[in-house]
């Protein structure tokens, strides 16, 4: 697992049906730079607003996983997460044409060859991963799901399914130990799967408009009466007889695995663990998981070992500088005292930029801001994310030396926890949306890997002496 970040060598791109939209879908995938990670963007929408695939923008998890960000929801993503971390892709940009990828054969494996024909590449920065070296759990008594991720020298996932209520599906357990070896032919292949007892709620709730007998398998769990195959008929577009065959499935579906349906929940699972942003060394054991428990692991995860992966991040970007003191005091028009950043990490013109802010005990604010025991005001990290966006405007711009930016708003801005003398502030600034000469961003602080002020704001570009 560790090595070099990759991603993928050409754009390739799969069409078919959202699986609960049941709207068309074409999904592109594109190569993308180092540290830039797994995003998907919605060409369908104006300005093509970006989500990265990451848990904080984890939203709806009713009958999947779906993503939300600034307004901006993608529905349905395990499956496109699954293939791209089952193939240890790090870096890659998404396009879809619609709010939900299309779920082709309810299976994984569609992307995964689709990734396969793109082929991968190494880049020139080290992949970081995640070793795991305490233990990290997450339970629910009540479902009965019982979830640890344990310290091993490799990644692997044991899972236990449990539907001892329903006897054509039973308890099904699962181990895999080796991803390169395992995912494209074991797990790749297993298909998406429900009751038939779940169907009409789900059709209720307007889910799986897209669902049919070609990309899900229906285990019958309770008798079909006679007065109901006309409408099972209609409701699974089904021509000639409707019976299920001796596995269970509907109209006598063939199985592809004896244990098809644990394989599609590694698959399921391997695409949620996708969210952490970072793959791990460890061994996931999961009972009775769902994309809710997934979901909830990945938090303890990160709240764990969250620091950790800020800190790695951080020293993996920290010799490859873009900008020192003097190239952004050439770039912004703000001089000292009031220059609030030192370096830039790293920026993708147009879209984000990742920042430092040395905090030290002789700037000027210290003589006065609670000097027996010093705090950095939340205005100046508010100025400090301002001064990182408009760093990113003004290296998208003309002629920057003849431009000012100005702080023109500020919305849902939270401090944490205190900045004192010594910190080291990392800015991530992210460029929602622009129009005309006004931009809007949201912005998060981090000290060692601890988030401490968080805020969207306004920036607006102007001509010097307008």
């Amino acid at each position: 697992m560790p090595g070099f970040q990759r991603t993928i060598i050409k754009e390739v791109s799969i069409s078919g049906v959202g699986l609960h939209t049941g709207e068309d879908c074409t999904a592109t995938f594109k190569p993308a730079d180092i540290n830039t990670g797994i995003r998907f963007s919605r060409i369908d929408l104006e300005g093509c607003p970006t989500i990265p695939a990451i848990i904080d923008h984890v939203g709806d998890i009713s009958r999947g996983t779906s993503l939300s960000f600034n307004g901006t929801q993608v529905y349905t993503v395990e499956h496109i997460l699954s293939a791209v971390s089952g193939l240890g892709i790090d870096n890659i940009l998404i396009e879809i044409s619609a709010k939900e990828p299309p779920v082709m054969d309810g299976s994984v494996r569609p992307f995964v060859d689709v990734l396969l024909e793109a082929g991968t590449v190494e880049q020139s920065a080290n992949r970081q991963v995640l070793v795991i070296d305490t233990p990290v759990s997450y339970s629910d008594p009540s479902q009965g799901i019982d979830m640890h991720v344990l310290p091993s020298d490799e990644f692997s996932i044991t899972f236990m399914m449990d539907y001892r209520q329903h006897t054509i599906l039973g308890t099904q357990l699962m181990s895999v130990h080796s991803m390169d070896e395992d995912f494209v032919e074991r797990i790749a292949p297993a298909r998406t799967f429900c009751l038939l007892s779940e169907v009409a709620h789900l059709k209720e709730q307007g889910l799986i408009r897209g669902g049919s007998m070609d990309n899900a398998m229906v285990f019958v769990d309770r008798p079909i009466e006679p007065s109901e195959m006309e409408h099972l008929k209609q409701l699974f577009n089904i021509d000639g007889e409707l019976v299920a065959g001796e596995n269970g499935l509907l109209k006598g579906q063939e199985l592809r695995f004896e244990n098809e349906a644990v394989r599609h929940k590694i698959a399921d699972l391997i695409g949620d663990l996708a969210l952490l942003g970072m793959p791990i060394r460890g061994h996931v054991v999961a009972t009775r998981s769902g994309h809710a428990s997934n979901v909830e692991l990945v938090k303890k995860l990160k709240q764990v070992y969250g620091k950790r992966m800020r800190q790695q991040l951080e020293k993996s970007i920290s010799g490859k500088v873009k900008f020192d003191a003097r190239a952004i005091a050439d770039i912004l028009p703000q001089k000292y005292p009031m220059l609030m950043i030192d370096r830039v990490l790293e920026i993708e013109p147009g879209k984000r930029v990742i920042a430092v802010k040395n905090v030290t005990a002789n700037e000027a604010q210290f003589l006065g801001h609670f000097p027996g025991q010093p705090v950095m005001p939340g205005v100046l990290i508010l100025e400090s994310m301002a001064q990182a966006g408009g760093f990113l405007l003004l290296n998208t711009v003309d002629n920057p030396a003849t431009k000012l930016v100005y702080f023109s708003g500020v919305d849902s801005a939270r401090f944490r926890r205190a900045v004192t003398p010594g910190d080291q502030i990392i800015l991530e600034i992210e460029l929602i949306k622009m129009r005309m000469n006004t931009c809007r961003f949201s912005g998060k602080a981090f000290v060692d890997g601890v988030l401490v002020a968080e805020s969207k704001f306004l920036i607006s570009i102007v001509g010097r002496g307008e």
